[in-house]
């Protein structure tokens, strides 16, 4: 699912606005905490959900947002 953050939490936690419209509670997955990977709120991120608690998410993927402000487009993307 995607969303936009909203919030930002301590320990490396989010609020996230999914885009159909409720909001959960995600932390960073570990690749991205590896890598270092900075989130702000406005962030387009991807979010998966576990079928155990529909509140809480992991971030997976930051979406990449060109110099206009738009969402860039990857070929490997549906």
């Amino acid at each position: 699912m995607e969303g936009t953050i909203v919030e930002a939490l301590p320990n490396a936690m989010f609020r996230v606005q999914l885009d159909n419209g409720f909001k959960v509670l995600a932390h960073v997955s570990g690749k991205m905490r590896k890598n270092f990977i900075r989130l702000v709120p406005g962030d387009r991120v991807v979010v998966e959900l576990t079928i155990y608690d529909l509140t809480r998410g992991r971030i997976v993927y930051r979406k990449k947002i060109d110099a206009k402000g738009e969402e860039e487009i990857l070929d490997d993307e549906e």
